[in-house]
């Protein structure tokens, strides 16, 4: 390393946001880049690892001790050259990834961990700034074309991968433009678009072809034979509800209902279904995850009266408990931008029924919970605490409770493919489905998961979508 006691004479600085008051009259982004000089003495903090645990903690593999010192040195376009052998998309990561890095930090045993992302993100926006992030296309091609039937972070990372192979790609996105979660379902005050459609005007002009509006098997015209080989990057798209008393009531939304119109609004879409707005309303936020904590950004600029998230499960610990040890990912409490700007957060709660008045709902009936070990399982066994049944007033509900699994329609009903108990789609460990030459990737094929995961399935699904090609 460049300064192997660097992390001895520097203290992490944590990131800058802008301030309350400002930001939650805009849907601009709320991080504030550092100066190109505290970056480089933050990477300095990286320490001469025997075994760098970071990189084993990332899904990706990054070379972050290398970039680190790279970055240190002021050598940016090594640090770059290396980070994009890796991440397809690092400027979307080192904006939203959760960095499972940092939780593996060996400097994060007896001290602050590194700053691994703002440093991914550093390293990024300094090579776009200096022209270095532009079009490579492949000087020769395969004469093999494949479809890659979603636009998420799991259907570019593979379709960018297939590209840079010589291999003719097709992405199919259904919604009318391309990015998936990426544009519709994160809010622009976490990730603004300008950033995503800068990455696409790369990819564009590098040879991939995007076609939106095609909503395949669901009647828009596509033959698998017109393709060598098939992707399916699909995504978890089935919102898990909350079948109680009441769920019929208007005022009740999925998550990504919400966010998703807000996200169309926003970049002038129009919109054909009833706005869901939270101006001077009382809201309830139901999930206690960052999906939810996107909604409650959201209602506080929508000028919600006041918003309250409530989770079914106990508060996690602020530091990590004996059972979650270095270098694991850790179950600890997550404060984000969106729980900064106000509202109130409640843990151990259960949403008995909606209460409703001429049609829509009004209140909710909650009691608490309490989760106690059992002799007889190895889970902790809920049980409502007695007596401590109360309501919460509430003219929006927003479910934010995860997702069941892919939706089942369209290609995949007409492919009859398989799927596995938890109904995400069933691939071999090379990642093919059923149907021969139709592969999968993703949440379509693991579950709902994170950017980072998904964007290392969509790298594998490349590599072994090549494989197959050149057999």
């Amino acid at each position: 390393m460049g300064d192997p006691r660097g992390f001895l004479k520097v203290k992490k600085i944590a990131a800058n946001y802008r301030p309350v008051c400002e930001r939650i009259k805009d849907y601009m982004d709320v991080f504030l880049m550092r100066d190109e000089n505290v970056s480089r003495d933050q990477a300095s903090r990286c320490m001469d690892c025997g075994t760098a645990f970071c990189n084993w903690g990332c899904p990706l593999g990054n070379y972050i001790p290398e970039w680190n010192d790279f970055m240190f040195k002021g050598n940016w376009k090594k640090a770059w050259r290396l980070l994009d052998a890796t991440n397809s998309m690092p400027e979307i990561t080192g904006r939203i990834c959760p960095a499972l890095c940092e939780y593996s930090c060996v400097l994060g045993i007896n001290d602050d961990p590194v700053t691994i992302r703002e440093n991914e993100l550093a390293i990024t926006e300094y090579a776009f700034k200096k022209g270095w992030v532009k079009p490579a296309p492949p000087k020769k091609r395969t004469g093999k074309g494949v479809a890659v039937i979603g636009s998420g972070p799991a259907g570019l990372s593979c379709a960018a991968e297939l590209n840079r192979k010589g291999h003719s790609v097709t992405v199919f996105e259904r919604d009318g433009k391309i990015g998936g979660i990426l544009r519709y379902g994160i809010p622009d005050f976490k990730l603004e678009k300008n950033i995503l459609d800068r990455r696409i005007a790369v990819w564009k002009k590098e040879g991939i072809r995007f076609v939106t509006g095609a909503n395949i098997g669901g009647g828009y015209k596509f033959a698998k034979e017109r393709f060598d080989a098939v992707c399916v990057a699909s995504g978890s798209r089935v919102p898990r509800d909350l079948a109680i008393e009441g769920r019929e009531l208007k005022g009740i939304h999925f998550a990504m209902e919400y966010l998703t119109q807000a996200n169309r609004l926003i970049s002038g879409e129009k919109i054909k279904d009833d706005l869901i707005n939270a101006g001077n309303k009382k809201v309830i936020v139901i999930g206690g995850g960052d999906t939810g904590a996107d909604c409650v950004g959201l209602a506080h600029r929508q000028g919600a009266s006041c918003v309250v998230q409530i989770e079914l499960l106990p508060k996690p610990p602020e530091c990590r408990a004996e059972n979650d040890p270095w270098p694991k990912y850790p179950m600890l409490l997550k404060t984000s931008t969106s729980h900064q700007e106000g509202g109130q957060r409640e843990w151990q709660i259960l949403t008995r029924k909606f209460i409703g008045e001429n049609g829509a709902v009004k209140k909710i009936s909650c009691v608490k919970v309490a989760f106690e070990k059992n002799a007889a399982t190895a889970c902790p066994v809920m049980t409502e605490v007695p007596g401590s049944a109360f309501e919460i007033e509430s003219d929006l509900v927003i479910l934010a409770i995860g997702f069941l699994h892919t939706e089942k329609t369209g290609f995949l009903k007409e492919l009859k493919a398989k799927f596995d108990k938890r109904g995400n789609i069933l691939t071999g460990p090379g990642y093919e489905t059923s149907a021969k030459g139709v592969f999968a990737a993703g949440d379509a094929r693991r579950g709902q998961s994170l950017i980072v995961w998904t964007l290392w399935e969509g790298r594998e699904a490349a590599r072994n979508i090549d494989d197959y090609l050149k057999s």
